[in-house]
């Protein structure tokens, strides 16, 4: 399969998606939320919501089946055009900003919704193009259901044997 790349304002886009849509996609959001090809209700959320691929809630029925292309798709149109945007909208200078630390914001964003991700100390950190604080400040969204979880401890800081965190992604990239 070819790739196709073309840089517009500072950022490369492969294919059509974003270059740190992609980083987030491949190496943050599905290593970490998974990939369930069959719809399952979440019930950490209050009220409980239907959720598919990696952990994609927007239009899920149950018995909603999908395929692992289909579940990329889901993922990289839904950042492009929903999340990304969000953040570009809050955090100004955000395509001019190191890769890295895009990734990790979409990649929060994906995980703790747009509205969450723009009112964080790490969209504040980064509009002041503080990246390092703004890389450390994601690390305190380690709840879910009002409990810190060990899971989200060792997504937004350095991972663990198989999967890279997001605080070691986002700081790796700065200069």
């Amino acid at each position: 399969m070819a790739m196709a790349a073309v840089i517009t304002g500072g950022v490369r886009y492969i294919n059509g998606v974003p270059d740190d849509v992609v980083l987030a996609s491949d190496y943050l959001v599905t290593p970490w939320e998974g990939e369930v090809l069959k719809a399952y209700l979440d019930r950490i959320p209050k009220p409980p919501v239907w959720t598919i691929c990696a952990g994609d809630t927007q239009n899920v029925k149950p018995g909603m089946i999908e395929t692992p292309a289909g579940c990329k798709a889901r993922l990289e149109r839904r950042m492009t055009k929903e999340f990304r945007p969000a953040l570009i909208k809050c955090i100004p200078g955000f395509n001019k900003a190191p890769i890295a630390w895009r990734a990790m914001m979409d990649s929060l964003a994906w995980n703790i919704g747009t509205g969450a991700a723009c009112r964080s100390n790490a969209a504040e950190f980064g509009k002041r193009q503080l990246w390092h604080a703004s890389c450390v400040a994601a690390t305190a969204f380690n709840k879910a259901g009002g409990r810190v979880i060990i899971g989200l401890v060792k997504r937004r800081t350095n991972g663990d044997a198989t999967r890279i965190g997001e605080g070691e992604l986002c700081v790796s990239g700065l200069e």
